[in-house]
């Protein structure tokens, strides 16, 4: 069991980091919550039946414990400040270091944007995208982790689209007013 423990780690953990940090905005709780899903992974691994892949099946694990994580502090904010949950204002990291300065900076502002269109978008479209173009996996995979049908991972992901292009035209519309004005 520990060598295949090891294994499911090795080959997991990062791309479960990855997305745990997409859905909590947050590297140290990402880091937590990665933890918490290898926990649960190791106490449940005996009943994993094999209907889906490995990588479906902790993708799905890691969902529901950012899902629990976000109802968590969604509940504690409603509690205390009487608002709902809100992705936290991060600066996000460019993986590609040997970029110009400009592209960098360019790069990062178009990022920053795209995230914050996507708060916009419901959180089953941020899932979506998160999973489908962040993670890069399959339709069916996205399907296995969300529970959901191909259909309907199809046609969120075309609303999510959707969406996104129409924040994004607006906020370029708005802007170019801005400059012309």
């Amino acid at each position: 069991m520990r060598e295949e423990f090891d294994r499911l780690y090795d080959t997991y953990h990062n791309t479960l980091f990855q997305y745990l940090y997409y859905m909590v905005r947050n590297r140290e709780v990402a880091e937590e919550l990665v933890q918490e899903v290898y926990i649960k992974v190791l106490h449940s691994y005996q009943s994993f039946e094999g209907k889906s892949s490995e990588k479906t099946w902790l993708y799905s694990v890691a969902k529901h414990v950012g899902i629990d994580y976000i109802r968590s502090q969604s509940r504690k904010k409603r509690k205390w400040e009487g608002q709902k949950f809100e992705w936290s204002e991060k600066e996000f990291e460019i993986p590609d270091h040997a970029l110009l300065p400009e592209e960098v900076l360019v790069q990062k502002d178009e990022l920053q944007q795209i995230y914050n269109v996507l708060k916009q978008c419901s959180e089953d479209q941020q899932q979506v995208i998160i999973l489908r173009y962040i993670q890069a996996l399959s339709i069916t995979e996205t399907a296995d982790v969300l529970g959901w049908t191909e259909s309907k991972v199809k046609t969120t992901q075309h609303r999510a689209i959707k969406a996104l292009k129409q924040h994004l035209n607006y906020i370029d519309s708005y802007q170019v007013k801005e400059v012309g004005e």
